[in-house]
């Protein structure tokens, strides 16, 4: 937890924000392990010397499998803070405001190393990492971000964005902007822009099948129809046996293998099922996601 407390971020922006942002410089900083961090950095945070075409830098691509989610609560400047563990239903209307120089190089809470160039954000409460689409509500710009990092802790701001991200939603040189943050799922990200495929497990290939198998939630069955999840799809058939048997240990549904030949390659699927109903789909989908096992589909079959 000591990286969370690197970064008490409050914003920049342009000169009629100087006093707020000589008070973050003030801030009390715990720095027991920063003995890797740059020996000089600006006392004053602020928008970098060379200011690149930011347009350019593209946005955060959702991934599938990111590592486990951070999520243990946490003490910063007096306040407890406790992370919510899934973030793809977030929605929230706030003041967004971003960092820059100042902590260019540092370590995130994430243990990663900040990149005022990077597509990323700080966030107070979401799970780390997570995916989440910004608005700017004063020009309806959008960008994807990747939260990694903790705050802003200083004010009643929702995020607080790297310097591109602030700079490709138009509000750099104001400092703040209003926005909407939304939380990404992965798997509904993917398959929105590539519905001819199902997202698949961990080091598991794209599977190409018919794009009506694959139902989103919410979508309903045909009478009769029975619920399944596919977890995975591998052309190993030893990678798909060891993730059958992690997902038999998490529910008491049968889990099995399915064979199947695409364009003369051969793909094991990993399903789930049949299940109950898709409610009952849902609540594992929920379970075995939080679990970082696979990236469960929710299918039906007759």
């Amino acid at each position: 937890m000591a990286n969370v407390f690197k970064r008490f971020a409050c914003g920049a922006g342009s000169v009629c924000f100087l006093a707020l942002l000589v008070a973050c410089s003030s801030a009390p900083q715990i720095s027991s392990d920063t003995a890797s961090a740059p020996a000089l950095r600006p006392l004053v945070d602020g928008a970098p010397d060379y200011l690149m075409d930011v347009s350019a830098i593209p946005d955060a691509v959702p991934v599938l499998h990111d590592g486990p989610y951070k999520a243990a609560p946490y003490r910063v400047l007096g306040k407890n803070y406790t992370p919510m563990q899934d973030g793809r239903r977030y929605r929230e209307e706030g003041e967004a405001s971003w960092y820059g120089t100042k902590f260019h190089g540092q370590h995130t809470a994430n243990g990663e190393l900040y990149d005022l160039y990077g597509m990323t954000a700080a966030h107070k409460t979401l799970p780390l990492p997570t995916y989440v689409q910004v608005t700017n509500l004063a020009n309806n710009r959008k960008v994807v971000v990747r939260v990694n990092d903790r705050g802003p802790f200083y004010s009643s701001r929702i995020i607080d964005l790297s310097y591109a991200a602030a700079k490709k939603l138009g509000f750099a040189e104001s400092g703040t902007a209003r926005v909407l943050v939304e939380g990404i799922d992965p798997v509904v990200w993917h398959q929105q822009r590539n519905p001819g495929y199902l997202v698949t497990a961990q080091a598991a290939e794209p599977e190409p099948m018919p794009a009506y198998a694959a139902r989103p939630t919410g979508s309903v069955a045909a009478p009769g129809a029975e619920w399944f999840l596919q977890v995975g799809a591998f052309s190993s058939a030893e990678a798909a046996e060891q993730l059958r048997l992690q997902l038999q240990e998490k529910t008491a549904s049968k889990v099995f293998l399915s064979t199947t030949e695409i364009n003369a390659r051969t793909f094991h699927r990993v399903r789930v099922g049949p299940l109950d109903s898709q409610d009952k789909a849902q609540q594992l989908v929920d379970i075995l996601r939080r679990a970082n096992l696979g990236t469960p589909a929710l299918i039906s079959g007759n």
